[in-house]
């Protein structure tokens, strides 16, 4: 399945776009602020959780507009073609806003949906920074890359994040009611064993198919994952039940020191993802920029193959901005291999000269002002 069709209605700054395309390389140039990111956002809606930017529902409606939009893609394949649309209405006189997903024209329950026919993975330049930066931005990461192959762990994710907020609401209210506590406890236990399971599964079929794949002499490194805390620790030695009974005994245990805290220490909201850069055997943040650079594409692209294993749908790519950063080597080696794999790519840059070892296997977009300009 490839996506044929984009249309945006009132969606950020596209007032009414409809874009047609044809080609497997998508390449949308325009001065900043066009519009180029928007579109890729657009499309990123199309997958479970907020969307590259992770933003309300609420930021998307284009300023000036009806106060909602709607995008809808066509995807088609060889012999079938579907069309799917999302949208948001704004708050009516109930007070209550809508997320609407749609699939052929019937209702769809939520964007996990879209996952049968869609899956998408991107890299945007706020993930520059990932390596240095703090453990939660690399935990938001691998939940990424688990949703893109596990449609349900966002909710996992979700409810664990809620239970952990009751459990601490509890201690600071109630921190005598071991009756509560313990059956909160009992709901935090199971769901963080659950998404911690979930993260050690891709991260080790990530880090072995890079292992599998990986060629030093490829201008993107490879990299080396493994998962780091208290619950990743418990669930690589014992079964889920044991696991579970051990993370419920330590968080009984932990309450005072909870409550002090104000949160709770342990858990899966304290694992991080630890990356090494392979052929130099250091860890990813000691690397230098332009290492680390290369290092998060190579592993974006090896998570795009095990997306299309696991799945067996090749993903949309999405890449904003990012072959302006590349050296021409480097630019030559992203676009060979993204041909090698068989998703579609879109990608972003200000000069289409950026985009120039593209021609003739790219449509070359030009975006202004929230329109097509050219096509």
């Amino acid at each position: 399945m490839r996506l044929t069709r984009l249309i945006c209605r009132d969606f950020r700054n596209h007032a009414d776009l409809d874009l047609a395309v044809d080609r497997r390389f998508v390449a949308l140039v325009g001065e900043n602020g066009a519009g180029k990111t928007n579109l890729l956002e657009a499309i990123s809606l199309f997958s479970p959780g907020r969307g590259l930017r992770r933003a309300d529902l609420s930021a998307m409606p284009r300023t000036g507009g009806p106060g909602g939009f709607a995008v809808s893609m066509t995807l088609a394949g060889d012999e079938t073609e579907h069309r799917i649309g999302t949208g948001y209405e704004p708050p009516g006189l109930d007070g209550r806003a809508a997320r609407l997903c749609r699939i052929d024209g019937a209702t769809a329950p939520s964007p996990v949906a879209f996952s049968e026919f869609l899956r998408v993975v991107w890299l945007t330049p706020d993930l520059d920074g990932l390596f240095r930066g703090p453990a939660g931005d690399r935990r938001r990461f691998l939940d990424r890359l688990v949703l893109a192959v596990d449609a349900s762990h966002g909710a996992r994710v979700n409810a664990m994040e809620r239970a952990l907020r009751s459990r601490n609401r509890l201690l600071d209210e109630r921190p005598n009611d071991g009756q509560w506590l313990d059956a909160i406890e009992r709901e935090v236990a199971e769901l963080g064993v659950a998404v911690a399971l979930a993260r050690r599964e891709t991260a080790e079929r990530l880090d072995r198919l890079i292992a599998e794949t990986r060629d030093d002499a490829q201008p993107f490194p490879w990299a080396g994952l493994r998962l780091e805390g208290d619950l990743d620790d418990l669930v690589a030695v014992w079964p889920a039940i044991e696991a579970e009974d051990r993370f419920r005994m330590a968080l009984r245990q932990g309450r005072s020191r909870d409550r002090a805290a104000g949160r709770t220490l342990s858990g899966p909201q304290t694992s991080d993802l630890v990356v090494r850069h392979g052929p130099k055997d250091v860890p990813a943040a000691t690397a230098s920029t332009g290492e680390q650079k290369a290092l998060l594409i190579g592993l974006v692209l090896a998570h795009a193959r095990l997306v299309q294993a696991m799945s067996g749908l090749a993903p949309v790519i999405l890449l904003d901005e990012v072959a302006a950063h590349l050296d021409p080597r480097r630019r030559a080696g992203l676009f060979d291999a993204l041909e090698a794999l068989q998703g579609q790519v879109w990608m972003t840059g200000a000069d289409p000269a950026l985009f120039g070892e593209l021609d003739g296997r790219a449509d070359m977009v030009k975006v202004a002002d929230g329109r097509i300009a050219s096509n």
